[in-house]
């Protein structure tokens, strides 16, 4: 296609993907932690990198990263010390990092339109500096969301289970922070400041009403939202509309699919074949104490489990467990 001849949109397509892949992998575990909003706390904290980034005469992606990944760990530790619950950690974010950015920004002489472009993201300016950027921190944000998985995935269940477990719960969940910070960071130029909580959330929201279990519904996850970046980049090209919003547009667009297609595969995956004869009925072993009369009766509902055969009678089902039968 002529579209992806262009170098520009060559850059904003690979940053786009990158974006897409990254926020829901970290998103995953910022949705389990029932912290949906933490992404959008962490980019009013990036907006105040930005402003000082201008008043310094920096570039405004390492302070960006610098400054959220502080304001990130800050809220964490006064969490985990009972300083502050979590909503007024968010509140903090909130309104404190997007004033002072804005404050800066003015003082600086670029105002708040100087802050639009990564507010609301920019596609088309990023730079091979900023894909490169964005490829070795998204590397290792990746590296690090996948390898830890099962530690991360069980701090952001359940903190006192994971603890017991001898799991380093205080450590993880400041990785976790950490790592959305610079996710909330690195896709500012792609989808923006204000909107990136949303390519966090939604394509997780998406994946659990397709896929069951942690690793289908993570790996899911990713998948949607690679492709609400690709559609949304082409279809921002096409539509002349803003690119971050146009994504998170199709992301939504994806989530209202999945709760059309959520209902038939709910259904199957619960579909139970019933065999109202089969051969291994009579192998089934008297348990002590248990009567298993109705599995020799003629019409009792067998089903397959395994190796062996389950009966149902009375409303109940019955499963040989070793020596013995258990009631569900």
């Amino acid at each position: 296609m002529e579209l992806w001849s262009l170098p520009f949109m060559q850059r904003a397509l690979i940053a786009a993907l990158l974006s897409g892949l990254i926020a829901p992998a970290i998103g995953m575990y910022i949705v389990q932690r029932k912290l949906s909003l933490l992404g959008d706390g962490l980019g009013h904290v990036a907006i105040m990198g930005v402003g000082l980034a201008f008043l310094t005469g920096t570039a405004p992606l390492p302070m960006a990263v610098v400054t959220c990944v502080v304001g990130a760990v800050v809220v964490e530790l006064l969490r985990q010390k009972g300083k502050a619950t979590g909503d007024l950690g968010l509140a903090i974010l909130f309104y404190g990092g997007i004033a002072s950015g804005v404050m800066m920004a003015g003082i600086a002489g670029q105002g708040s339109a100087g802050l639009s472009a990564y507010l609301f993201g920019s596609l088309t300016s990023v730079s091979s500096t900023d894909l490169w950027v964005i490829g070795i921190l998204g590397a290792i944000i990746l590296v690090l969301c996948i390898g830890l998985s099962p530690r991360l995935f069980a701090v952001a269940v359940d903190e006192d289970y994971a603890q017991v477990l001898g799991i380093r719960v205080q450590v993880l969940n400041l990785l976790i922070v950490v790592l959305a910070a610079v996710t909330v960071t690195i896709s500012m130029r792609t989808v923006g400041l204000l909107l990136i909580s949303a390519l966090m959330v939604i394509p997780v929201a998406t994946s659990q009403q397709l896929f069951v279990g942690f690793k289908g519904a993570f790996f899911g996850a990713m998948g949607v939202g690679v492709v609400a970046a690709a559609l949304g980049t082409a279809g921002s090209f096409y539509l002349d509309s803003a690119t971050g919003a146009t994504i998170v547009v199709v992301a939504i667009g994806l989530l209202a699919l999945s709760w059309m297609l959520a209902g038939p595969l709910r259904r199957r995956r619960n579909f139970i074949p019933y065999v109202e004869e089969h051969p291994d009925a009579v192998n089934y072993r008297r348990a002590e104490h248990h009567d298993d009369e109705h599995a020799h009766t003629p019409g009792v509902q067998l089903i397959q489990h395994g190796d062996h055969v389950d009966y149902v009678h009375d409303g109940h089902r019955h499963a040989l467990h070793g020596d013995h039968f258990d009631e569900h």
